[in-house]
């Protein structure tokens, strides 16, 4: 169902109703670019800590907009033993409602505009009838301002409607205002003696219209009514009514009415975010860190600086949330899903050992054929990353004792995956840990490396050939250091640049590292450094993350615990078995356990 600026209103009881009957959510957005400076290959690095990524799109992506938020419920039948759905997809924009709104600004990128139009993708709806949103500071900030107004108007009340800088004593006008404010009074007095029922004003300033709302109210308090309207040029001016004083408390009223409505409609698609976050249902995305980024930083709050305030805000909106390119690149999926990009995951669901689900579009809503493929409509893309998450839990329903064809949302065999966001490109920590501290992996086979910027890859290539031996031309130019004492090094100098900013130094100067000169470098090390990786070297990826809450309780051991031998699954390190075969495991209520699934699994080397 498309949702624009049109049918909003109307339809905004379906969506409450949908999202309250769900079992599950799905979500996906549409944005206006990805990266505002570097590619995002660029961008990104394979090394990169988890504070690291944050900083880097929070600096790099949130300047871009989210316009096309695509929403999927799922509500499973027990009769019919299938999924009813529900989708929606919204058309997204921050048109202003009136001249105190927030004027946003936003960015484009030309490959990803160029990307969505070859898709088909109708950026008309976007601009001319996309739907408005306010954040939870904004929408404060214009109600705050509404009250303001109330209380300098002539209304139908004492407290709403009494300036506490002007009432009962004449107004203060300032020179340069006083003939333009005696002609309106003059005015006034001419229409008051004739049978007019209005008179209008000539559009003027917002100061100006103050000054005739103070004066009006201290010389005539009951008679008549001022209003301030919009034309359709977009001018504003003051309309002058003769009522009695019921009438005007009627019509006061009845204006109050509307600005509140109109302030509501301004909260827009807002009102979706917070519904989706009061209901706490569980939400599933797919590889969708920025899509949970821009819903943040557009529907709720700015992001905050540091990683542990953005996990808090993210456990407050979407207190449980599910990544299907995670799911999908975990055990024991990773060992027979070999791309995990929407669309081919999709595909591979549908083959054995799969199942596809059985599913079926509400009464009243447009159903997707996935033959067509309608990729990056993010209506059509919450759709499919819907099936593609009970696609790969009913799979793991195989593995319980009994079989069980159906895995509930709810259940505890997927409890593993909940607040983990999959981290692209990132060798050794393959997920961000919205619950607590994220994976630690030792990279003592790792060198960060600073050379000079005119440097190629061949002389990368060169200066570590043959264990670097020669390196005379170069051992005034680089640098070289374990990755450990980088980041140490790093955190260091992040520590102090913070300090000296909250004590309001602007300009400090930062300690250079000493150069540390190796005579050779040992076969096994990775070199990372600007933008160079050594493309014959591999970085193990951490375990997934049902071995890590199976195996593991600190984040540190992940590594040591493969060869724990106290743990009759786990491979030698490095190693995985040559055949993978499935062991049932003894299922227990899935709804009535809050536990963690610690001890559930017992094939932690084929998960």
């Amino acid at each position: 169902m498309e949702i624009t600026r049109n049918n909003f209103k109307d339809n905004l009881p379906k969506v409450y109703k949908a999202i309250e009957e769900a079992d599950f959510l799905a979500i996906d957005g549409e944005f206006s670019g990805i990266s505002d400076g570097p590619s995002v290959s660029t961008l990104t690095n394979g090394f990169d800590t988890p504070e690291e990524r944050y900083t880097k799109l929070k600096k790099h992506s949130m300047e871009f907009l989210l316009f096309q938020f695509g929403l999927c419920t799922f509500n499973y039948d027990n009769t019919e033993e299938k999924y009813l759905i529900k989708s929606f997809n919204f058309y997204i924009f921050p048109k202003p409602f009136n001249r105190n709104s927030p004027d946003k600004k936003f960015v484009c990128q030309s490959s990803s505009i160029d990307f969505l139009a070859n898709q088909g993708f109708d950026f008309n709806k976007v601009f001319r009838n996309g739907v408005p949103y306010l954040n939870q500071e904004e929408e404060k900030l214009l109600r705050d301002q509404y009250e303001e107004r109330r209380s300098q108007s002539n209304g139908a009340s004492t407290m709403s409607y009494v300036s506490p800088n002007a009432s009962k004593t004449p107004v203060s006008i300032p020179d340069e205002q006083k003939g333009f404010i005696d002609k309106v009074v003059e005015r006034v007095e001419d229409f008051l003696k004739n049978d007019q029922k209005s008179m209008n004003v000539e559009p003027c300033t917002g100061y100006q219209r103050k000054l005739i709302y103070q004066t009006l109210n201290w010389k005539y308090p009951r008679g008549i009514h001022v209003e301030t309207v919009e034309s359709e040029k977009k001018e504003r001016y003051i309309v002058i009514s003769k009522v009695d004083e019921e009438e005007r408390k009627r019509m006061e009223q009845q204006k109050q009415a509307k600005e509140r409505e109109e302030l509501d409609d301004a909260v827009g698609f807002s009102r979706i975010i917070q519904a989706i976050s009061s209901s706490a249902k569980l939400v599933v995305g797919h590889n969708m860190l920025l899509d949970i980024m821009h819903t943040i930083h557009q529907f709720f709050c700015q992001l905050p600086d540091e990683l542990n305030e953005f996990k808090e805000v993210t456990n407050c909106v979407f207190p449980r949330v599910l990544d299907t390119k995670l799911m999908a690149s975990t055990n024991p999926f990773k060992e027979i899903i070999y791309n995990t990009s929407l669309a081919e995951l999709e595909k591979r669901l549908k083959e054995a050992p799969f199942k596809p689900p059985k599913v079926d579009s509400a009464e009243g809503f447009p159903s997707y054929n996935t033959a067509s493929e309608q990729l990056h409509e993010a209506g059509y893309d919450a759709y499919i990353t819907g099936l593609c998450f009970i696609s790969m839990a009913n799979y793991l329903g195989s593995f319980l004792s009994p079989p069980k064809g159906y895995v509930s949302s709810q259940s505890k065999i997927i409890r593993p995956f909940f607040n983990k966001l999959f981290l692209m490109r990132i060798m050794d920590i393959p997920y961000l840990n919205l619950e607590g501290p994220d994976l630690q992996p030792k990279r003592d086979n790792v060198l960060h490396v600073a050379f000079p910027k005119e440097w190629k890859t061949s002389d990368l290539y060169q200066l570590f050939s043959a264990f670097a031996v020669n390196t005379s031309k170069y051992a005034e130019s680089y640098r070289i250091q374990t990755y450990a004492d980088y980041i140490e090094k790093k955190n260091e100098e992040n520590q102090t640049k913070r300090k000296w900013a909250e004590d309001g130094w602007k300009d400090l100067e930062r300690k250079r590292l000493k150069p540390q000169y190796n005579s050779y470098i040992p076969q096994n090390q990775i070199f990372y450094g600007n933008c160079f990786v050594a493309p014959s070297f591999a970085v193990k990826r951490s375990m997934s993350p049902i071995q890590e809450e199976t195996t593991a309780s600190e984040d540190t051991e992940v590594h040591t615990r493969e060869n724990d031998p106290s743990n009759p699954g786990a491979t030698e390190q490095g190693k995985k078995p040559k055949n993978h075969k499935r062991q049932k495991i003894d299922s227990t209520p899935p709804e009535t356990s809050d536990s963690g699934s610690s001890g559930l699994f017992e094939v932690p080397d084929t998960w």
